[in-house]
């Protein structure tokens, strides 16, 4: 099993990045070989101040070293030290039909009402999602709701080259499969139920960054809304209590239980007694990864280490996908 999954390298990581990925991350290396890339070729697809990504794709270089993934387990690099990625997007640009892209939900969704305005990268981008995981051979890939047309795209792009350019016993493309961890943790705003936790959110209180000190989680948590109902015996029985699910969801993905063991624990009680321990589940998980994560993130040169080191790992991986892809095409290097 082969697994390869990529992140965006964004500032101001929380803990819905961390529960919702990275933790599973970690999880992963231990299950099979494992490719891990920080996604800023991605990033560029729109607007981005160059000194402000470099610093965010080291940043999250150190989010995950600190939050357990071993370079020494897993491949950890940044898209644009592997300049296979690029190569073989293009060649893949080149084969797939835009009316595939037209369905592609994600590119409306964030281009919103200035369609004419977004890069073409931004229109494309689901493209190179496909070189990501097709460069390497994956047979797995992991998928949230919302990226499950991207992986269906990228098996339709595969199956397509396969079927044009290969031959019947020697397909240049393994078509991945949906790697299923389980239910995602979806972790939501500490003051909006309806809406995900983000960085984007005006309000610090909506977050607890993976930078917070234990006083500002301890707060966060107080101040998170809820409603003055005591915690049910069974989850269905918090339908319609999105705030109190959230927290709940998140007690049980901290402490890697289900959440019918924490409500079988504070069943009857108020959030009165939960919030506070759900805050010193939170200080005592997040404190040495916070600790480590400000610690690594002020060595850059050993963090360039790091990720050059795992892109020569993943440029050995991938280049003869991408040389195979050349010779189908004819082209001549």
């Amino acid at each position: 099993m082969r697994v390869v999954s990529g992140i965006q390298p964004t500032g101001n990581l929380h803990l819905g990045n961390y529960l919702g990925a990275i933790k599973n991350w970690v999880k992963m290396q231990e299950e099979g070989e494992c490719l891990f890339f920080l996604a800023d070729l991605h990033a560029i697809t729109v607007h981005n101040d160059p000194a402000e990504l470099s610093a965010n794709t080291r940043e999250m270089a150190a989010a995950l070293i600190a939050a357990g993934v071993d370079p020494e387990k897993a491949i950890l690099f940044n898209q644009a030290r592997v300049a296979g990625h690029a190569e073989l997007a293009w060649m893949l640009i080149c084969n797939t039909p835009m009316g595939w892209l037209d369905r592609m939900t994600q590119f409306k969704e964030k281009s919103g009402k200035h369609k004419q305005r977004a890069s073409l990268g931004l229109y494309g981008y689901p493209v190179l999602q496909a070189a990501d995981v097709l460069i390497y051979q994956a047979t797995h890939v992991p998928v949230g709701e919302d990226q499950k047309q991207h992986l269906e795209l990228a098996r339709d792009i595969a199956q397509k080259f396969n079927s044009d350019f290969g031959s019947a016993d020697s397909e240049i493309f393994t078509l991945p499969e949906a790697y299923i961890t389980g239910d995602a943790t979806r972790v939501m705003s500490l003051r909006d139920g309806a809406a995900k936790m983000s960085k984007s959110d005006p309000s610090e209180m909506s977050r607890i960054n993976m930078a917070d000190d234990d006083d500002s989680i301890a707060q966060k948590i107080r101040k998170a809304r809820t409603d003055p109902e005591v915690l049910p015996d069974t989850f269905e029985a918090l339908e319609g209590r999105a705030e109190a699910a959230n927290l709940v969801n998140i007690y049980a993905a901290t402490a890697d239980i289900d959440v019918q063991a924490v409500l079988d624990q504070f069943a009857g009680q108020g959030f009165g007694t939960f919030k506070p321990a759900l805050a010193e589940l939170l200080v005592e998980t997040l404190r040495p990864i916070r600790e480590e994560f400000l610690r690594l993130k002020e060595d850059s040169a050993a963090l360039d280490s790091i990720l050059a080191a795992g892109a020569a790992k993943a440029e050995a991986l991938g280049r003869p996908t991408v040389d195979a892809a050349y010779d189908a095409l004819g082209l001549l290097r």
